[in-house]
Parts: structure tokens; C-alpha cells; sequence
């Protein structure tokens, strides 16, 4: 790297650890934000200095949420008696992005006694009938699910899992809207 552009190849440098950029991907990034659009640069920087700031995760569900608690959880008009269980936040803006869910979620990162108690909580709470395993199709996951309806056993839920329409291993942010849809209106009872 050339000495004099310490800055440009930190900024080069912080592309490159985003998924998905290469070298060259991070380069021309750089240029664009530092030379061919600087105001959108500036505008790039204070957004993501905003949204690293004021997003956490809310403390009913785990998704993404600018408050204590999410938008989804405190709305309402949501079916709360079907429950999505996911694997991250990010399959919920998925899920949201495509309109084809009107139930609660609740964010499955890591499996804790905690999280299965909270899990539990969020059901007794909104009345829950079906829990739906929006999870990516594996067998981890079929490992997960039998545990999961295992501790959840005493209480009064049916559950389901996105059906058929995801290919085993990948995850629901790769998936088109058409096969997530078959996936979700196709369910199937466990």
C-alpha cells in the first residue's frame, strides 16, 4: 500500500471486513465514497454511525428495534397467536420485506435455559396456539426443533415448520420471494 493514503486504505480496509467484498469491490467503494460522491459519503458515514448508535435488539423478541420494544411486538393488530421462531434478526426484515407474515417472532441465536424461559414467557403472554420454525432446513435444526417442542411440552401449542420451497442449507435471506412464500403458506405440523 502506498504510503501518504493511510486513511484511504484504512477505509479500504473496513470495506474488505463487510461479507461478500473483495478487494476490488472495496476499493472501488472507497473511490466512490472519497472522490465521486463525497457528500454521499459524509451522508454514508453519519447513517451508519446513527444506526450503529440507536439499534438494539428488543427485549421481547430480539429483532432489531430503535426502542425497548420492537414495532412488531407492540403492534396490536399482529396474530398473536402464531409465533415464528427464527435464527436471527435478519430473517425477520426478511420475512417483514415480503408482507407474507402477520404473527410475533422471536429471535433463536443461542440456546440457553434463559432464552427457552423467555421463549416459554412470550407464549403464555400473547396467547400462542402455533409455533412456526422459520429455521434454514437442516439438521441441526431438526435437532433444535425436537428440543424445543421437548421443554416446551406442557403448554397448549401446535407447531410447524416452514415447509417445503427452501433448499436444505440455505438461509432464508437467499431465498426468492416465491419459494418463501410456498414455505410459509405450506407449513407442516411436527
Amino acid at each position: 500500500m502506498r504510503k501518504g493514503l493511510e486513511k484511504f486504505n484504512e477505509l479500504i480496509a473496513a470495506f474488505e471486513k463487510l461479507p461478500g467484498v473483495g478487494k476490488k469491490s472495496a476499493q472501488r467503494f472507497a473511490y466512490h465514497v472519497c472522490l465521486g460522491d463525497s457528500f454521499g459519503g459524509l451522508k454514508l458515514a453519519q447513517s451508519i454511525e446513527d444506526a450503529v448508535r440507536f439499534t438494539k435488539k428488543c427485549q421481547i423478541c430480539s429483532g432489531l428495534s430503535e426502542d425497548e420494544i420492537c414495532d412488531i411486538c407492540s403492534d396490536e393488530t399482529r396474530d398473536r397467536a402464531l409465533l415464528a421462531v427464527v435464527e436471527n434478526p435478519k430473517d425477520i426484515l426478511i420475512l417483514e420485506q415480503n408482507g407474507i407474515y402477520s404473527g410475533l417472532y422471536f429471535v433463536l441465536e443461542e440456546l440457553t435455559p434463559k432464552i427457552i424461559e423467555d421463549l416459554k414467557n412470550c407464549i403464555i403472554k400473547n396467547g400462542t396456539e402455533e409455533i412456526i420454525f422459520a429455521l434454514t432446513p437442516n439438521i441441526n435444526s431438526d435437532a433444535l426443533i425436537i428440543f424445543i417442542e421437548d421443554q416446551l411440552k406442557n403448554l397448549d401449542v401446535k407447531f410447524s415448520k416452514i415447509a417445503q420451497g427452501v433448499p436444505t442449507g440455505v438461509s432464508l435471506e437467499n431465498i426468492d420471494l416465491l419459494s418463501l412464500m410456498k414455505a410459509i403458506e405450506s407449513r407442516t405440523k411436527i
